[in-house]
């Protein structure tokens, strides 16, 4: 790691890092390098990686191929030693890892700082797992002969995950793959390349040895992007794992079907939640107010869709107005108490101003607030800090939307929120399965028949009761239905089934030819079989 000054007006942020690929134990360049700016001051220069290239990523599967040999047979409590190790070094330096977090793609440091622990709460979990990659003994029915079941790793994994979390949901990826005798190549993120050097450090400190996790970095699909990719039909790897949007999701979904390999799809969502009369109507309007406008929407799991029972709609859209007037937002380094700060990247920043054309064209959706970028000339005192040096977007929230308008069918990443007004329960769960999506869910209200119903009907992967949609542990299945994914989960020992495959072996001690099926005695008759037609 080398460590160089940063321009002069973004020193108080911190220094520049020059960083490298890593394979085969080895930090190597690219074909040529990409800047990872931070998104809360452009003038930031967080880190300089390399932009690879074909041959990088030939050489880093290569690298994972001839390191699976060894690193498959040693004993899986040894790789859960080695994770615990990785766990350590992440508590340790926590606060400088937040801190990368929130200068690189402007999560607030309180994010920040969850992320982290939630890659340090993986690395918890999964180091006890190590000695519980339990198979079964199997009753045969032939004599003098026993069945096993075995779990086995799968080889080389290729893991691609999104900008958003751009350290917890690779540890999500990375850390059971591994464990259970698997090697990485890992492309991080082209925005969020330094925080992923700096996972990588801690799992070299750790004793991770030299193939078992590569990083190619670079640019996306024009880039090294394509090239890794590419590599699905090169029979580089034998399991690929991919976090991000539903688009992309179904095009490797597609190249590992015709290549017979099942893909962990962890995708977009288009996430409902519904108010009932009788929920805590405080706690409820908080939930949704943290839900839209977290990270700035720019979550799979942030609120879309609040579906409000018309007999507290009133009430509802009134408190949840008053929140969003007094909710801070803006610089998260010089103000780390906003809600929220910029815009990940330019890309996003485009696709949610256009949402605000798209949905004025669904005729009777009213906009109650939102509607532009944050700039000096029109900011307010809830803007907090300079944000002439990143976008920094106003929260909108649409009222009156029905499903069958675009603003209720289509994911937004970006802080906006419908509101939706339903007569009764039928409805509301009418509404809350009314898209494609199927990824988180929120239900608030005191009536346990109503939760029953909800837990019971929702079409949801995730569901929460009063409580938000957005959130997850490290220890429960995360993963959608729908376009929100191929019914994989990642996290807890569920994540486990995708990262190793089922090895049956029987084993015969009779000596001689025994066929099941064929040469089963399962029993005669009695010689004197009772009469029960007598009866």
């Amino acid at each position: 790691m080398i460590l160089k000054p940063n321009a002069p007006e973004a020193a108080h942020a911190g220094k520049t890092i020059q960083g490298f690929n890593y394979i085969n134990g080895k930090e190597v360049e690219g074909v040529g390098h990409i800047e990872s700016r931070s998104a809360v001051d452009d003038r930031d220069l967080v880190g300089v990686f390399p932009d690879s290239g074909e041959q990088d990523v030939e050489n880093a599967a290569k690298a994972a191929a001839k390191a699976f040999k060894t690193w498959s047979a040693t004993p899986s409590p040894i790789r859960g030693a080695v994770i615990q190790r990785i766990g350590q070094i992440l508590a340790e330096q926590k606060d400088k890892l937040a801190h990368v977090i929130t200068r690189e793609i402007g999560k607030t440091p309180r994010e920040a700082a969850g992320e982290v622990q939630e890659a340090i709460d993986t690395c918890t979990f999964f180091t006890s797992e190590g000695r519980r990659l339990y198979g079964q003994t199997v009753p045969s029915e032939m004599a003098h002969k026993e069945l096993y079941t075995y779990r086995r790793p799968i080889g080389v994994c290729g893991i691609l995950a999104a900008n958003n979390f751009p350290m917890a949901v690779p540890s999500w990826k990375i850390i059971p793959a591994i464990l259970c005798g698997n090697t990485v190549v890992w492309k991080p993120s082209d925005d969020a390349p330094t925080i992923a050097y700096l996972f990588l450090k801690a799992m070299q400190d750790a004793g991770v040895p030299e193939g078992v996790v590569n990083t190619v970095n670079g640019k996306g699909r024009a880039g090294c992007g394509k090239h890794f990719l590419a590599g699905i039909d090169k029979g580089y790897y034998q399991k690929f794992s991919f976090t991000g949007s539903t688009a992309v999701g179904r095009t490797i979904g597609e190249m590992c079907g015709r290549n017979l390999m099942i893909p962990s799809l962890e995708l977009g969502g288009k996430n409902p939640m519904v108010v009932m009369p009788d929920c805590d109507m405080e706690n409820a309007v908080r939930g949704a107010l943290w839900a839209a406008f977290g990270t700035a929407g720019q979550r799979c799991t942030s609120l879309a869709n609040i579906i409000v029972h018309e007999a507290c709609a009133s009430e509802f859209k009134q408190a949840f107005m008053d929140g969003l007037a007094k909710l801070e937002i803006g610089n998260p380094i010089t103000h780390p108490e906003v809600t929220y700060g910029p815009m990940i990247n330019a890309r996003f920043a485009k696709g949610f101003e256009e949402h605000w054309s798209e949905g004025a064209k669904d005729k009777g959706a009213k906009r109650l607030s939102g509607g532009a970028q944050w700039t000096e000339a029109n900011r307010t005192p809830i803007v907090k800090g300079d944000i002439s040096h990143g976008i920094y977007m106003q929260p909108c929230v649409w009222d009156d939307v029905t499903p069958d308008m675009w603003l209720f069918q289509t994911e937004v990443f970006g802080p906006t929120v419908n509101i939706s007004t339903v007569k009764d329960f039928d409805q509301a769960m009418d509404y809350a399965n009314g898209t494609p999506y199927g990824l988180s869910s929120s239900l608030y209200t005191e009536n346990r028949h109503w939760v029953e119903r909800f837990k019971r009907e929702i079409k949801a992967g995730m569901s929460s009761i009063n409580n938000t949609t957005s959130g997850a542990e490290a220890h429960m299945p995360f993963g959608g239905n729908g376009w929100s994914g191929n019914g994989t989960r990642e996290s807890g020992i569920w994540v486990i089934d995708s990262y190793t495959k089922w090895h049956a072996v029987n084993d015969d001690a009779s000596g001689k030819l025994q066929l099941a099926q064929i040469e089963t005695n399962y029993g005669g008759k009695a010689a004197e079989p009772t009469d029960w037609a007598a009866l």
